[in-house]
């Protein structure tokens, strides 16, 4: 049985309200891809995008970046903005306090080694992260990026056209969609990225990095 929902709540964003979890835009749709980069599954979602222009986002984690340099690179080549996703993608609740903000720093290197960002961007690994974590990542200059919708990939326990059509019923314009360029979630990536840049392309929407 799942434990979170696809359409994060209105409340959420008067809860925490240093956080982002939608954008205003009239147009704009924010696909953002967590966890990379990886050889088997980021080229071939960078493929999915080019075919309709697509801009993302990918919050990358440090050590994926280290191991894959030349497809980190590539991502910069090709428009897509990149965040912070810390180096070992930590839990923060589970994660003592400076061990999180040096784990991020270090990330964080493996970043600047490559590019140079006009923007710190990062986003909490499970979306969990304290409230010192929070606080400390907010004076170093990072905007904390949540989300408006998760598209499910990342859980093997669920049907994949359900999936796709809790994609489809609340994707609207604003939205910071949540997918995973990574192994575990590579079946139903292929599945719903597609269709996915398809009704975005349909609707005449485009789809925007967020930087």
């Amino acid at each position: 049985m799942r434990r979170y929902l696809f359409k994060t709540p209105s409340v959420a964003a008067k809860m925490w309200p240093a956080y982002l979890w939608s954008i205003r835009d009239k147009d704009g749709i924010y696909l953002t891809f967590d966890d990379g980069p990886i050889p088997e599954v980021t080229p071939w979602v960078m493929d999915q995008l080019d075919r309709t222009q697509a801009k993302a986002t990918f919050f990358c984690i440090g050590k994926n970046i280290q191991r894959n340099p030349d497809i980190f690179q590539e991502l910069i080549e090709r428009g897509h903005s990149v965040g912070n996703h810390t180096f070992s993608h930590l839990n923060g609740r589970r994660t003592q306090l400076e061990h999180y903000l040096q784990d991020t720093v270090t990330a964080q290197a493996e970043i600047d080694q490559h590019h140079q960002v006009d923007k710190l961007l990062f986003r909490p690994p499970y979306g969990r992260i304290r409230k010192k974590q929070a606080m400390r990542l907010k004076a170093l200059g990072y905007q904390i990026v949540m989300w408006d919708l998760l598209s499910g990939d990342f859980d093997p326990k669920q049907d994949v056209e359900f999936c796709w059509d809790q994609v489809k019923k609340n994707l609207a314009p604003g939205s910071i969609v949540v997918m995973h360029d990574s192994h575990k979630a590579r079946k139903k990536l292929e599945y719903i990225l597609p269709r996915t840049l398809e009704h975005i392309a349909n609707k005449g929407w485009k789809c925007r990095a967020i930087g």
